[in-house]
């Protein structure tokens, strides 16, 4: 019955472009096309009747009285509504106070793992199977870069920039000199931002934080800056920067890009996101920007500086 109602369909279509305006059409063809249209005003499906054997007779058996053309066209598609998703709940309690005992470097970073891993917020936003996410990188670090919060790679591994941004940061961070085990990698945000996601169904898709959200988990940063204790940060991309700044503090990030701030007592330089040098176009006058940017980072945290880095991303 399929075939054969696509047939119908087509040459139906045919004929009226040709300018025949009725049809002869047999009894048992106006009834399968009758109990199609009733099946489908009832929510039904209909595979169940196109899928049915073939009648002995032709669908365009001349037998019946001429009936208008427009009669036949092609029934409406079933719409089937998507499920109503919840919204994300945004009520926040206030910011937890983090206090962390005296002892070295890696000493007190493990207590404040273990806070953040244990904090109910934070746990009560990470979906099942997935991870807080703190800082990673040496203690030691002299530079501290800054991004807003995981995705979807980083609530796996319990590791911020391991994705496609971060295989790019990795490689600007070789490009200064440096290994990434040399520098510290934090997000302002603990947790993925949610987003109304279907039970069961893994989440697609990210959205920056919310002005609440970031200040509830910037105590957390805070005292990662206070255990590594760098000479610079580097914030990447306008949500981290608003993060640090104050949403009030600018309107597009090429106000406070290549800068220097202050937060917490270090040295603050904005620049772009990886992400944006991922986004087409893809050309070396975006990674020179990044690059002058990273240029004051390392003069600033008294790095050396080649000619030939210098160099890097000049057009010729």
């Amino acid at each position: 019955m399929r075939n054969a109602l696509h047939a119908l369909t087509d040459e139906l279509r045919r004929l009226k472009t040709a300018g025949v305006k009725t049809v002869a059409v047999s009894d048992e063809s106006v009834a399968a096309l009758r109990r199609i249209v009733q099946a489908r005003a009832r929510g039904g499906s209909a595979a169940a009747l196109l899928d049915t054997p073939e009648p002995a007779a032709s669908v365009l058996e001349p037998r019946a009285a001429a009936v208008p053309l427009k009669a036949y066209e092609p029934p409406a598609p079933v719409y089937t509504p998507k499920p109503v998703l919840k919204p994300v709940a945004k009520q926040l309690p206030p910011p937890p106070t983090v206090s962390l005992p005296p002892g070295d470097k890696q000493t007190r970073w493990n207590v404040l793992l273990e806070l953040v891993r244990n904090d109910a917020t934070c746990k009560a936003h990470v979906r099942p199977g997935k991870k807080v996410v703190l800082g990673a990188g040496s203690v030691e670090a002299k530079i501290m870069f800054v991004g807003e919060a995981p995705g979807a790679e980083e609530e796996i591994q319990g590791e911020p920039f391991v994705g496609p941004a971060g295989e790019l940061l990795t490689k600007m961070i070789q490009a200064m000199g440096l290994k990434r085990t040399e520098i510290y990698i934090a997000n302002i945000m603990n947790w993925r931002p949610e987003m109304p996601t279907p039970a069961g169904e893994a989440q697609i898709g990210n959205r920056p934080p919310t002005e609440s959200e970031l200040r509830y988990c910037l105590p957390y940063l805070r005292a990662q800056i206070d255990v590594v204790n760098p000479d610079v940060i580097v914030a990447l991309g306008a949500t981290a920067a608003h993060g640090l700044l104050g949403f009030a503090a600018f309107k597009t990030l090429g106000d406070v890009r290549g800068r220097w701030y202050e937060f917490g007592g270090k040295s603050l330089m904005i620049t772009y996101h990886p992400s944006y040098l991922l986004r087409p176009p893809i050309d070396n006058r975006k990674k020179r920007l990044v690059w002058e940017d990273l240029l004051k980072v390392m003069e600033r945290a008294a790095l050396p500086i080649a000619d030939k880095q210098r160099s890097y991303f000049l057009d010729k």
